[in-house]
């Protein structure tokens, strides 16, 4: 029955059909949540990557991979039940082929594209194995950090944002002139605060080949996986890593400083986005990347809003609230917040940039 009905008008069938609807979603909802652990398992056992572009029994795929072949068969059955695998029609199971589809191959291995969702699936089950100590925090407060999270957590995030870094940063931001010019000026310095694994700071550099990037964050093994990747890249000499000191940014006199998809975990935003402006020249540059959500709650949501709820009730919430004192943003950082934000920190207007087609994130320039 919804809410504001007379139940005197609500027949037994009417009311019996919600039931069955709501049982059906959440029904659906588990055999989801079984699916997205069922992946994880293919991804780190490097299943998936075994099966594109040929097929193979339950014995073929676990001696290409070091595992159990009973295991195997379970798993290769349960995909192709789920319709995430292909498989031929065989006189016994052991004799039965899988095969990758090419569009799941994409979604699931291709590291590059930007239909890439493969690693997703390491960020529920870094969650999940930290339900004991989420629930203590939703009981007793504080939280679960970034730190506590682990590897799942911080290859999730870097491997599913690095190809929309690759690929769109640098025509995003070309597309909006009075941002490029900064950028692209001789000799600019610019910085990227939440670097993570560091993607966005090297695409910043190839993108803008006089430039001289600092990227920084409060993770050490993210810090570390960064300056790692920058020597790989060839660019260490004009990209540098730097383990950050909670709120503060170093006051280097910064061309450009970009914040991408971090700003809503910390704890102290308003003392960061205050730091970030003392650190800035003159015509600056501060620009925000950050979820696309709604500008107003409403219920129910898009796909989006769930999905940002979902990554801010087991992600960025606790580990937001794993300092004090803290805001306790969360994923779901609306334009007013952000303005809000902003403005305490001394900037005088928040405007969000032409950027479209980035993902679920949209692009706010900070001004003042």
């Amino acid at each position: 029955m919804s809410i504001g009905q007379d139940p005197e008008t609500v027949g037994p069938d009417q009311g019996q059909d919600a039931v069955d609807a709501y049982a059906d979603k959440i029904f659906t909802s588990i055999l989801g949540a079984m699916e997205t652990l069922s992946l994880y398992l293919g991804d780190r056992l490097g299943w998936f990557q075994a099966l594109v572009g040929q097929s193979l029994t339950a014995s073929e795929l676990a001696a290409a991979t070091s595992t159990q072949p009973r295991y195997a068969l379970e798993w290769l059955e349960m995909q192709a039940v789920y319709g995430n695998l292909t498989c031929s029609d065989a006189p016994t199971a052991a004799e039965r082929r899988f095969q990758l589809p090419p569009g799941a191959a994409e979604v699931l291995t291709d590291t590059s594209s930007l239909a890439y969702l493969g690693a997703l699936p390491r960020m529920v089950a870094a969650a999940g194995q930290h339900l004991d100590a989420l629930l203590r925090a939703y009981r007793d407060g504080g939280g679960v950090s970034w730190g506590e999270l682990g590897e799942d957590a911080r290859a999730s995030q870097a491997a599913s944002n690095r190809p929309w870094f690759e690929q769109r940063l640098a025509p995003a931001l070309a597309s909006v002139p009075e941002v490029h010019a900064v950028l692209g000026a001789p000799g600019s310095r610019i910085a990227d605060v939440g670097c993570g694994a560091g993607w966005s700071s090297l695409a910043l550099a190839r993108a803008y080949p006089d430039a001289y990037v600092v990227g920084l964050d409060v993770d050490a093994p993210s810090v570390e996986v960064a300056r790692a990747n920058a020597a790989e890249a060839g660019l260490s000499e004009r990209v540098a890593f730097r383990l950050a000191d909670g709120d503060q940014v170093e006051p280097a006199g910064f061309d450009a400083v970009f914040a991408f998809e971090c700003l809503h975990d910390m704890p102290r935003p308003v003392e960061v986005l205050a730091s970030i402006r003392s650190s800035l020249r003159a015509d600056g540059v501060v620009v925000v990347m950050d979820e696309a959500v709604a500008d107003t709650f409403s219920a129910p949501g898009d796909t989006v809003e769930q999905a940002m709820y979902g990554f801010s009730t087991l992600i960025c919430l606790p580990d937001g609230l794993s300092s004090t004192p803290s805001a306790g943003t969360g994923t779901v950082m609306r334009r007013s917040t952000l303005t809000a934000y902003a403005e305490a920190a001394g900037f005088t207007s928040v405007e969000v940039l032409p950027i479209q087609g980035f993902g679920f994130f949209r692009f706010y320039r900070l001004r003042g």
